[in-house]
């Protein structure tokens, strides 16, 4: 029977890089655990809760960077402790993370009822939406504040149905 370590992940702190084709990294950092015993660490992640396609090993540090995440996609994470012998500890509490970068829109129900776009957001970033109508001159439209956690955020443009073409774009700053 595998040994079990007290194994206590106080927190993952996440943070990602964007890249441009929309595929991202994400660096997970954790608290070491307090068992003299543990030699490393393990990483699981997936796309459900609670199931966890990907393992990484981590080895004895106390980061690690996950690339090649798709934008828009939420991701489950947990990690374990290891020993000398190869023993694993049970999961750390689990904690999820929606990879920013992609915009969803949404028209109104008619011409003349609002557009929704919705994106998700990462801590520490704000956000501005821009619309044009000829691709050429952008006008913000809307500001976020600097967020505090990563989830789901959505904007209504009430001014778009006075437009017969509008086009819009995020920036993350």
């Amino acid at each position: 029977m595998k040994h079990l370590f007290r194994f206590l992940l106080v927190a993952m702190f996440l943070s990602a890089a964007f890249e441009k084709a929309c595929a991202s990294s994400l660096i997970l950092n954790w608290n070491a655990s307090s068992s003299p015993s543990v030699t490393g660490y393990n990483v699981y992640y997936g796309t459900n809760s609670g199931n966890y396609i990907y393992k990484l090993d981590a080895g004895d540090a106390m980061s690690l960077t996950i690339s090649n995440l798709n934008c828009g996609v939420t991701y489950y994470f947990a990690a374990t402790a290891y020993d000398g012998n190869g023993d694993e500890s049970g999961f750390s509490p689990e904690v999820s993370f929606i990879v920013p970068g992609i915009i969803c829109i949404a028209p109104g129900s008619d011409p003349s009822s609002p557009a929704s776009l919705s994106f998700p957001v990462e801590p520490g970033h704000w956000y501005e939406v821009q619309a044009t109508a000829d691709l050429q001159n952008w006008s913000s439209i809307w500001q976020s504040d600097t967020m505090t956690t990563n989830d789901w955020t959505q904007f209504t443009d009430s001014d778009a149905a006075s437009f017969a073409l509008r086009f819009y774009r995020l920036v993350i700053h």
